[in-house]
């Protein structure tokens, strides 16, 4: 068993539970190594106290299974088969009598609950989402040797992305351009759908990317990431194409400054609140607090977004082990939309910035 897996096992015992059922799939990756993406079919991990778990996945899914590493118990079904009364026959083979389970309540839909109750005659359920994030935010070894990779291919995107800006490119041409080159680098998937957004375009935080064409006196943003062995990366850059005024310089300015306060705020035992409000203080005190409407950060690893979430409220302590994205960003229509966006991972004395890629203002001529 390995040790995430025996980490939970432990909380199961510790905390007079019977069985723990994991159905999401970030979850079930992150204690398995198994990672699937079962669409509308199940995909289940059973963890118990002390019988041997079970891993469900469709049928056709099995031999990945086994070549990822799991070595317990599988249930493949078939798509005419049933897999909960599968996982019934399963426990009843090992006499367990579930009483008090802890499901993950944000991510079980009505209808799997019912045949979760089903099949353990309605027991007592306990949220498990509390003790997996807890886990989760706290990275190993070889999750760093992932995130740092991901990172460094998304260090490499942005760089092909500022090399294809030309006037008269649309915000769309930049973007193939960079999927491109990440799959011809090896790269399966982003950790979201890549933006590039240009002009008016770049003071929309969430902003799609289109035909719109960069001109000259713009600001072109990128915002996008690259998963690796089921781990993600999270990165913006916002560059100039051309002179820009002195008001798109000051917001520039004021958002660097910003993300590198927060950076240098980050070390153990500081809020999460704090983290953010060092940076907000900052876009506030200059004049643009309304045009920052969102968090500083969020955790990253399996998921894009994961916790700790870096919002002003948050009493949440920074511990060692923990990556997360510091992004500041001030959003004014039509005059210009500036968001920098770092990776950071907490040190026993400090913050470790990920992602490389130079964040001077700059500006291509």
């Amino acid at each position: 068993m390995n040790t995430k897996l025996t980490v939970l096992t432990q909380w199961i015992q510790t905390s007079g539970l019977d069985a723990a059922l994991i159905t999401a799939p970030d979850n079930v990756f992150y204690l398995s190594g198994f990672l699937s993406d079962p669409h509308e079919r199940l995909l289940a991990l059973a963890v118990f106290p002390k019988a041997e778990p079970i891993l469900v996945c469709p049928k056709m899914e099995t031999e990945d299974a086994k070549r990822s590493g799991w070595t317990g118990e599988i249930i493949g079904y078939t798509d005419i088969e049933d897999p909960w009364e599968e996982i019934k026959q399963a426990v009843d083979r090992r006499s367990v009598n579930v009483k008090r389970l802890a499901i993950e309540k944000e991510h079980l839909n009505v209808e799997r609950l019912e045949k979760v109750q089903m099949i353990f005659s309605v027991p007592e359920l306990v949220a498990a989402e509390e003790k997996l994030r807890e886990l989760r935010m706290v990275k190993t070894e070889d999750e760093m040797a992932k995130i740092r990779e991901a990172c460094r291919l998304a260090d490499y995107a942005i760089e092909i992305g500022v090399s294809e800006i030309k006037e008269g490119k649309t915000e769309m041409e930049i973007l193939a351009a960079i999927e491109y080159e990440m799959k011809k680098a090896g790269v399966q998937d982003m950790s979201f759908s890549t933006m590039v957004l240009t002009g008016a375009n770049a003071a929309s935080p969430h902003g799609t990317p289109g035909s719109t064409k960069v001109k000259r006196g713009d600001f072109v943003l990128f915002d996008l990431g690259v998963v690796y062995e089921g781990y993600c990366s999270d990165i913006t850059r916002t560059v100039a194409y051309g002179d820009i005024s002195d008001k798109q310089r000051e917001i520039y300015e004021t958002v660097l400054k910003a993300e590198e306060a927060a950076i240098a705020a980050s070390k153990p035992g500081v809020s999460c609140a704090e983290i953010d409000l060092t940076a907000r203080n900052i876009i506030r005190d200059k004049g643009y607090g309304e045009y920052f409407p969102h968090r500083l950060g969020h955790g990253l690893g399996i998921s894009v977004h994961e916790f700790p979430s870096l919002t002003e409220t948050n009493p949440l302590l920074l511990k060692p082990g923990m990556v997360y994205t510091i992004e500041p960003g001030i959003y004014v229509p039509n005059v210009a939309g500036v968001r920098i966006e770092d990776d950071i991972y907490v040190t026993e004395t400090g913050a470790e910035v990920l992602t490389k890629y130079p964040k001077t203002l700059q500006i291509i001529k």
